[in-house]
């Protein structure tokens, strides 16, 4: 019976081998699993603290769209849409190739942070007292303040771009936040977000446009001002 415990030896060795190849890569922050080789992409929300509207100033947006280009250029930050609001910013993205997500959401609220809190100390701004209250926290055990202008908590959500309705759920979702809060009629007429380079106007951030929401989208070939008339609500 020598042969049987060889095939059995090497069934497990061969089932060991696959198990590492599809083992999911956890991370702690996201708490999702990641498969390598997996085509997928994050929906990624971002909060101000107590949703103070912090960018109802243009120098405050600006921070954020440099900072995207610069993360996108230098840092390996893929962007397939993006939307910024007075208090929150979408983003649909991923990272190239051994670029931790975490970490670069990590660095990219630091950064935005530090640029916004400057610019809060430089800029003519009447609200500053009450941001910065806003913004200041204890540090804990040590009596220390510091000062905090994103939440903490993002909640991910991992998007296996092979799941259509689900991307694109998501994508609508993003480009349709201004829609909702009244404050444009069509996705495309809103200056802060990915829609104008998806209905064919160069955009502010340098994004990446998604073979799979490309082809959904032309497959309607219905345009009503410039944008997809199943992105349009009243």
């Amino acid at each position: 019976m020598w042969y049987l415990s060889l095939l059995i030896h090497i069934f497990k060795e061969t089932e060991q081998h696959l198990l590492v190849k599809v083992k999911p890569i956890y991370n702690d922050m996201y708490g999702e699993k990641d498969f390598r080789g997996m085509e997928a992409c994050y929906f990624i929300t971002f909060q101000t603290v107590d949703l103070v509207d912090v960018f109802i100033r243009p120098v405050y947006k600006q921070v954020i769209v440099h900072t995207l280009n610069h993360f996108i250029e230098s840092k390996g930050l893929v962007v397939y849409a993006w939307c910024l609001m007075s208090n929150h910013l979408h983003l649909l993205a991923q990272t190239n190739d051994g670029v931790v997500i975490a970490e670069l959401e990590k660095e990219y609220i630091d950064f935005t942070s530090k640029k916004i809190l400057e610019a809060i100390e430089t800029e003519p701004e009447s609200r500053k007292k009450w941001m910065l209250q806003q913004f200041e926290r204890t540090i804990h055990n040590t009596g220390m303040h510091q000062y905090q202008v994103w939440q903490n908590c993002n909640h991910p959500v991992l998007i296996d771009s092979r799941k259509k309705n689900f991307l694109l759920e998501h994508f609508e979702y993003i480009h349709q936040t201004p829609v909702r809060d009244k404050i444009v009629d069509i996705p495309g007429e809103y200056k802060y977000s990915s829609a104008r380079d998806y209905s064919g106007i160069h955009g502010l951030v340098n994004i990446v446009k998604m073979a799979t929401i490309e082809q959904q989208l032309a497959a309607s070939e219905t345009m009503n001002g410039g944008f997809f008339v199943k992105y349009i609500r009243n």
